[in-house]
Formats: structure tokens, sequence, C-alpha cells
């Protein structure tokens, strides 16, 4: 899903949003201008992860997914549900893949159409 201009949906950009709600959204970018927490919420946002499983994908330490997914969590980017003893990750909602789809849409954009295996 891109930009595009349907006034019928479209919110009233000559209003600010409210405080909190500015607040939050500037949190969950603060979250995801890290590039590893980019990558990470990038393949929740396509399936479910463990952390063993997240760590191996993209390549950094356990600990270190861990401390990611806790943030990631804690800016309400991401579920987690009990499967056994292990806790498994995911993308909350669609407006988290809507959001990064946006985000690489306007990388792409940006960068004059580099191939999508160069991005991420």
């Amino acid at each position: 899903m891109h930009a595009r201009d349907d006034t019928a949906t479209a919110p009233d950009w000559r209003q600010l949003p409210p405080a909190v709600q500015v607040d939050a959204a500037v949190e969950g970018f603060r979250m995801l201008a890290d590039p590893t927490r980019l990558r990470m919420l990038w393949l929740l946002c396509g399936a479910e992860y463990d952390v063993t499983s997240l760590a191996a994908a993209v390549g950094i330490a356990r600990p270190a997914v861990s401390q990611h997914l806790g943030k990631l969590r804690l800016a309400g980017l991401v579920a987690t549900r009990r499967d056994g003893r292990r806790a498994v990750y995911r993308a909350r909602g669609t407006h988290v893949r809507n959001l990064l789809d946006e985000a690489i849409g306007a990388a792409v954009h940006h960068l004059g159409g580099i191939p999508d295996d160069e991005l991420v």
C-alpha cells in the first residue's frame, strides 16, 4: 500500500493530532531508526519468530535480539505469544506492515529504484 490522495479517509492535515499520539508516533519512528530493529521488524511482518531463529536470520547474538524485541514491544510494534516454553514474536497489525512498506518504498523512490535484494 502506498500513499495516495483519498480525501474520503484522509486525516485533516490542517489540525494537529493530540500530543499523546505524536509522542507515540515519535517513539515508533525512534525504534525504526535502528537498522537491526528495522530488519527484525521486516522479518516479523512476514512470519513469527522466536529469539533463536530471529537471531540466526539477522546474524546477531540472542541477547541483542532480546533487547531489541523488548524495545519494539514497548513501542507497540510487536506482539508475543507463548508456544510451550518459548516466546514467539510477530509484527503487531497491518499498520506496522504498512508503515514499513511505505518507509522502504520511499527509500526505493529516493534511491532511484535500486533492487529489493539490496535494500534490507
